[in-house]
């Protein structure tokens, strides 16, 4: 196809400074004749489409089908609207603008919802799509996925809200469904669940979505430390209060005035130091080590642990009156073992993030890695599975994680379980309905197959259409 065709135009509309300025000035007009302007499109890693005067979808790239998830055949000749369900289709429209204005409208950050429901940020660019004699006839947009780049950086910045963190199980979405509520009460908080639940997930969203929000959010490992360590942290100290306290040091109390301490393995706290807390959580005044005067903090305190404080209790190895002033919100974490239809969703995740940070193209999970997962018991749950993926990584060169790419020694879990409810999209039906068969038939495709009465082709789509996208 010559470039003064259809792509051709395209490509002189697009801002694409990364293939240099001499790009339309010579150079694309060496490529090989066997080399169309659809091919250099499709070769692109950002997302491209293009509409005419009535909104009607005319071209659509390989990389818009893969971050959008709608086949090129069934995005052409519909509303752009429809395809994307943007945050600004409704008045904002960026390619609107650039077509009223005749020019170029760039670097513009937003997020379109994908047919499963999935927020998905972007960064998009328009420009006016004009013919030979200059007359524009439509428009052209280029954008770019920012989700995993997005993932990372709230990973740096502990900055987590309800939206980033995943999940499809009815028990979590219960408990999504109220931290608002919570959030906003101001109540201590009291986050039960075994290691690697995402206590401390939960307590940064509470935090996040607070009035408390601008202010600090300091953790503290109360497991992690000694008893002398640890209260010198906590409270702080003033010079000479003991040996090699030089200068005074502020506690992690202080440290968090006006905003949220999360004590996390608060069941590991030694009893003489549960007395001091409590009467912080009382008086709201921390008396640092060798101080005798106390410093007043505002300070809102979320609690997690794995061990189960009523037994401790009862057993006078934790205070009953402590116990019951952190318990005023309690939350529950379910393990990802009751989890099963997010262990999908998290791989994908965690193969996301990887990918920006190794730089591989990981493409998702083999289907018997799938179901040796879904059968996986997970003792250390969703920090578990990260873990997993993480080591695939290092051994998966590209595609598909196989089975050989797993660390050793892990053991499927072979309990018997009742039939699923599948809830969700149509998509998220199938996904589930075919990954629920492959693991009935112990992994065996072409036996899932024959259940579910649809082609090997059609069982692999199933199974990483999301990962695709």
């Amino acid at each position: 196809m010559s470039p003064n065709g259809f792509l051709g135009r395209i490509f002189s509309s697009l801002h694409l400074p990364h293939l240099g300025p001499n790009f339309m000035n010579g150079a694309f007009m060496s490529f090989p004749k066997d080399i169309s302007c659809e091919h250099i499109m499709d070769s692109l890693a950002d997302g491209v489409f293009t509409v005419d005067l009535d909104w009607n979808i005319t071209f659509f790239n390989r990389a818009a089908s893969a971050i959008t998830g709608v086949l090129k055949d069934e995005a052409l000749g519909r509303k752009c609207w429809e395809v994307f369900r943007s945050s600004i289709c409704d008045g904002a429209c960026v390619l609107r603008t650039s077509l009223e204005a005749g020019e170029n409208r760039g670097n513009r950050s937003l997020h379109f919802v994908r047919a499963d429901g999935t927020k998905v940020p972007i960064s998009i660019s328009a420009a006016p799509l004009r013919d030979r004699r200059g007359k524009i006839v439509g428009g052209v947009e280029t954008f770019r996925d920012l989700s995993a780049l997005r993932l990372i950086q709230k990973k740096l910045d502990g900055l987590y809200r309800i939206e980033d963190i995943l999940s499809k199980s009815p028990e979590f979405q219960r408990i999504l469904g109220i931290l608002p509520q919570i959030a906003a009460s101001g109540s201590a908080v009291l986050i039960l669940g075994e290691s690697g639940t995402g206590k401390e997930l939960v307590a940064r969203a509470i935090h996040n979505l607070s009035g408390r929000s601008t202010k600090p959010f300091v953790a503290v490992n109360c497991g992690a430390l000694p008893e002398n360590l640890l209260e010198s942290e906590l409270f702080g100290h003033k010079a000479g209060a003991f040996t090699d306290a030089k200068k005074d040091k502020p506690g992690r109390f202080q440290m968090a005035d006006g905003g949220t301490l999360f004590l996390d393995e608060i069941g590991d706290m030694p009893l003489a130091l549960q007395v001091k807390i409590l009467r912080v959580l009382q008086e709201k005044v921390v008396e640092p080590l060798g101080s005798v005067r106390g410093v007043a903090v505002n300070v809102r305190v979320i609690a997690a642990t794995n061990r189960n404080l009523e037994e401790m209790v009862s057993r006078q190895t934790f205070r009953s009156d402590l116990y019951y002033r952190l318990n005023v919100v309690r939350l529950v974490l379910p393990p990802l073992r009751r989890r099963p239809e997010d262990i999908l969703l998290l791989a994908q995740h965690f193969i996301k993030r990887q990918n920006v940070l190794s730089g591989k193209d990981i493409q998702g999970l083999a289907p018997e890695v799938l179901q040796f997962l879904m059968r996986h018991a997970f003792p250390g749950n969703v920090r578990e599975l990260e873990n997993i993926i993480e080591y695939a990584f290092i051994l998966c060169p590209g595609g598909f994680i196989m089975q050989e790419h797993l660390p050793e020694g892990l053991c499927p879990f072979e309990a018997p379980s009742p039939s699923p409810t599948f809830r969700g999209t149509m998509d998220e039906i199938k996904r589930q309905a075919a990954a629920a068969a492959l693991a009935r038939n112990n992994g065996r495709v072409m036996a899932a197959c024959r259940e579910l009465m649809v082609s090997k082709d059609t069982l692999r789509r199933l199974l990483n259409a999301s990962q695709a996208a």
